[in-house]
């Protein structure tokens, strides 16, 4: 016998006594769980240090904004401009729901402004000019707007033209085709009491509408959360503990509520706000939750490491720009609605500038790979925010359109200074 050897401090491969004496790998998320509050506080810092901010940035700046007008015009936490501004921003929202899913993939859509513009006109010229059923003439309109996304993810994926050129051509091209829709004319009205008007003009006036969809919200939160920490406990991976999701639950449950009373204190709950929180909902499951919400996200980190896992890059690529095409078409149907009409002014001006930005200062990067469609609803809500406080003081457009922009520039700088920090970080 080797006399190097000894019996006792050597045990046979394979005896579970052996990793009695072995050092215990433990999650550091069970740890910082476990250690209640300080254990989240320092997570916390940890994580602004290493640059993942979150929603932090515009959680914050909405509060900024909200006190900071709230102080000069009393009327800027008001029931009406509370539901005027909820119901101004569904239009844009929608169509920055679908630039979310082109900024996931690193890339750009510059047409989304003249599609939603060829909704609106199709819209009106198919039903009101040539007589058409209202629902089919916004079934086209939708399903064109799929097309013309594809089309541009075609010539992107498939040519390999650059995202840039490409929407760029098809904001030209498409606004054309908008104009020669309209005519000579260049005005169509639509009927105020029709599918379209009552998009933005149709309130749920009962008070037990928006405390419901309150409660609604709240209780499929906590359930979602649950049920979510049940399945991570019983595969054994970190979960959050149940008193973490009843504090969050808590604060949703504040906020909803609190929404919901405000609505009732002026016309009730708009049906605009309740389809974009449905879409939400529907999406950020999309994304989340779906092997092809994973596909996405895999595309905007690495296009060769997915095209390696056996993604279909093309099909990918040409599905998320049909994608932003059908939001921009259903945001045309919310503009038209708003102003009762299809003009050729639809889907010009600022329209699409406020849609990347809506995306972009909501939390999505510009440099692919991390946002929710989430980040719309608070995007959104920070630029009509901006517009109707400036309003209210009788500030010039002008300074409306300088005001963005610097808010826009802030959150492009925020996004590289943070990417650069979990790059330093290792977290990139």
């Amino acid at each position: 016998m080797d006399k190097g050897a000894d019996p006792v401090d050597a045990p046979p491969v394979g005896n579970p006594d052996a990793a009695d004496g072995a050092a215990t790998v433990v999650d550091p998320r069970l740890l910082i769980r476990e250690q209640g509050f300080a254990g989240y506080l320092t997570e916390f810092k940890r994580k602004i240090s290493g640059g993942d901010l979150g929603s932090i940035p515009v959680v914050i700046g909405l509060a900024i904004i909200a006190i900071v007008f709230q102080s000069l015009n009393s009327e800027f936490l008001s029931a009406k401009n509370i539901s005027d501004i909820a119901v101004t921003m569904v239009a844009t929202g929608m169509m920055a729901v679908g630039i979310i899913f082109v900024l996931l993939l690193g890339e750009i859509d510059l047409s989304v402004g003249s599609v939603s513009g060829v909704s609106g006109a199709l819209v009106a010229v198919l039903s009101v000019t040539q007589g058409m059923n209202e629902w089919l003439a916004i079934v086209v309109a939708i399903v064109s707007g799929a097309v013309m996304g594809a089309i541009h993810g075609f010539f992107f994926a498939r040519i390999g033209a650059p995202a840039f050129a490409v929407t760029l051509a098809g904001l030209l091209f498409w606004l054309g085709f908008m104009l020669q829709l309209l005519g000579d004319s260049g005005t169509i009205n639509l009927d105020g009491e029709g599918v379209v008007g009552q998009l933005t003009t149709y309130y749920f006036t009962d008070v037990a509408a928006a405390y419901g969809l309150a409660a609604i919200a709240v209780v499929g939160y906590f359930a979602a959360a649950f049920l979510d920490t049940r399945r991570r406990e019983a595969a054994g991976i970190p979960s959050r503990p149940i008193a973490d999701i009843a504090v969050r639950t808590a604060v949703l449950a504040v906020f909803a509520f609190a929404a919901a009373y405000m609505f009732n204190q002026y016309r009730g709950l708009p049906l605009a706000l309740v389809l974009f929180l449905i879409v939400l909902v529907g999406t950020d499951f999309l994304l989340r939750r779906t092997a092809y919400g994973r596909k996405i996200f895999a595309l905007g980190g690495s296009v060769e490491a997915s095209r390696r896992a056996g993604i279909n890059v093309t099909a990918i690529r040409i599905s998320v720009f049909s994608i932003a095409g059908t939001f921009a078409a259903i945001g045309g149907l919310f503009w038209a609605s708003k102003i009762a009409a299809a003009n050729q002014g639809s889907g010009t001006g600022d329209l699409l500038m406020n849609v990347i930005a809506a995306a972009v200062i909501g939390g999505t990067s510009l440099f692919g790979g991390r946002g929710r469609t989430w980040n719309a609803l608070l995007g959104v809500m920070v630029i009509v925010s901006i517009q109707y406080g400036l309003s209210l003081e009788g500030i010039a457009t002008p300074i409306q359109y300088m005001v963005t922009g610097a808010v826009l520039l802030a959150t492009v700088v925020i996004d590289s200074v943070t990417r650069k920090t979990q790059k330093t970080a290792g977290r990139a």
